[in-house]
């Protein structure tokens, strides 16, 4: 007897679900829907109260915490001339911690039941609906996760003054992103850089995903070598 491929049902909540794709999965979650109404996740609507947050929330409870990180730094005793640089090089650290999470956390190949629930759950339901405002950015809760163990490596390199102010620009930097990262996705830029922007990100998600990780900036990819290829290379690679 030949197995029979699981079958998402799309009218009924996912994330349970996928997890029975298996090696299916990757392909599955890579094959957009392009709609702004988004699918139900859980059948409970208490948890599926936590799956939606606006853009909006981002910069209102970062941009306080972040603030007060780096007015720490300046109560520690770090000389107020020094606090912009850090705060700066907090930043230029969150671009290549940016990059880092994208490429090798949100993009992990899985086929375990609970491994692709979980990357269903952090990233995988960006693919399927790329379109979903409210399942765009990062809920607080799982972003303070995220940030806890960044906060206690800065602690760990950078000394008592220094270290909040460099977070506070790390946060300033992950404000930048999820924002920027709403805009490309919903915005209608009219400048070349926000346009160009826009267009490198698209391309990630409807051309080619192992490619263009990099949200503010492409200069990690760069760095790196994942700058998506020419289409006319792509597609002979495809083929």
């Amino acid at each position: 007897m030949v197995a029979q491929k699981f079958l998402v049902d799309l009218n009924k909540p996912l994330v349970f679900q996928v997890g029975h794709l298996g090696e299916d999965y990757d392909e599955w979650v890579h094959e957009p829907i392009v709609s702004k109404d988004g699918p139900r996740f859980f059948q409970s609507d208490f948890l599926e109260l936590f799956t939606r947050t606006a853009w909006w929330v981002i910069p209102t409870v970062w941009l306080p915490v972040a603030s007060w990180f780096i007015f720490n730094s300046v109560k520690s005793g770090l000389p107020s001339q020094q606090v912009a640089p850090f705060v700066l090089l907090g930043i230029f650290v969150w671009t290549l911690a940016e990059y880092t999470l994208h490429r090798f956390l949100f993009h992990v190949k899985t086929k375990s039941y609970w491994g692709n629930t979980f990357h269903y759950l952090l990233h995988g339901c960006h693919h399927k609906h790329p379109m979903d405002g409210y399942r765009l950015v990062f809920p607080p809760v799982a972003a303070a996760i995220l940030a806890l163990p960044i906060w206690n490596l800065v602690k760990l390199i950078c000394t008592p003054s220094i270290a909040p102010a460099v977070f506070g620009g790390i946060l300033l930097g992950y404000v930048m992103y999820d924002c920027t990262h709403y805009y490309l996705h919903h915005g209608q830029p009219k400048s070349e850089v926000p346009k160009s922007l826009k267009k490198y990100h698209l391309n990630h998600h409807y051309r080619l995903q192992n490619y263009g990780f990099g949200i503010t900036s492409p200069l990690w990819d760069k760095v790196f070598g994942t700058v998506p290829p020419p289409q006319s290379k792509a597609d002979a690679k495809r083929r």
